[in-house]
């Protein structure tokens, strides 16, 4: 099959990768983002350029000399891996067989651009990743396939995403292209009464409310580990906080009970977090025993207001 493949990042290069290394199929052009000021270009740009392959970074595909450009690549297929840029109806239905677009969640769950932060935060025990049939609406359509996965208690976002849903979304584009090549792509068609949408998680989602019940909590942190990255303040300087484990415990909520080399133990409702790693406003991250010592951080301390 001729493809053409729009991406960037790190997935969108791994995904082309995987699609050159079989060699059963033509990628006939590469689509990413255009190159933004001050800033390296796109890894998927780099591998294309590297490869010898066309590339075309067009900002938007609002205008007829860009939809024509994408036509005149006779494409049969259209694989949309990590997509931020708006693709219309016009340009996704060009090729042959349309587009097919990635997302990591169990669709319609979690549409949106915060998809593997919000199961988390929000205590689910599983997420996975779709394929599915993308329209004009956010993340909407019926699906090509699905892969479900486990969200273990202590899972972050680098734990689901990057070493659960990251190289098994990358090794079944090979999947996807053989549906298609089968010539009947199955499609599951969502639940909608289901669905949910959730915004971008950002700075605002991720402070910390110590005087919440510790799943909560600790769900947050994981959630939001390594990025946007919860916070919570101490003396009135902001302080990130990452690696944690939930641990049992009763006191007052927001006050530190202990500190060891370990970390730092911070009240919550019905337990305690053990916070490990920290990052001090305009500092780097550090472990959070050696934060607290060059504070003076004792036992009785509050975090928060």
């Amino acid at each position: 099959m001729r493809l053409i493949v729009m991406g960037q990042q790190a997935f969108g290069k791994d995904v082309l990768a995987k699609l050159l290394e079989t060699g059963t199929d033509e990628v006939v052009a590469v689509y990413c983002e255009p190159d933004k000021e001050g800033k390296p270009a796109d890894p998927i740009k780099e591998f294309a350029v590297e490869k010898g392959l066309p590339l075309e970074q067009p900002a938007n595909f609002d205008d007829q000399a860009t939809l024509d450009k994408l036509a005149s690549y006779n494409a049969d297929l259209m694989v949309m891996a990590f997509v931020n840029v708006f693709v219309p109806e016009a340009a996704r239905d060009t090729p042959t067989h349309g587009s097919i677009c990635f997302h990591p969640s169990l669709l319609p769950l979690h549409r949106g651009p915060s998809a593997v932060n919000w199961p988390i935060i929000l205590g689910s025990t599983k997420s996975g990743y779709s394929w599915f049939y993308p329209s004009d609406g956010l993340d909407e359509g019926d699906s090509l396939l699905q892969w479900e996965c486990e969200i273990g208690p202590d899972d972050t976002v680098i734990d689901l995403y990057f070493k659960k849903i990251y190289p098994h979304a990358v090794d079944s584009v090979l999947t996807v292209v053989d549906l298609y090549r089968d010539g009947n792509p199955p499609r599951i068609v969502p639940d909608e009464s289901e669905a949910t949408y959730e915004r971008r998680c950002n700075k605002n989602h991720a402070r910390v409310d110590w005087h919440k019940p510790v799943a909560h909590v600790y769900n947050l942190i994981r959630g939001t580990n390594p990025a946007p990255g919860a916070w919570t303040t101490f003396n009135g300087d902001e302080l990130g906080i990452f690696d944690s484990v939930r641990v049992p415990g009763d006191g007052i909520s927001g006050r530190v009970r202990e500190i060891t080399d370990e970390g730092i133990s911070v009240q919550a409702v019905g337990g305690r977090v053990l916070v490990k790693r920290v990052r001090p406003a305009g500092d780097a991250k550090m472990p959070a025993s050696e934060w607290a010592a060059s504070v003076g951080l004792k036992p009785g301390d509050t975090f928060g207001n």
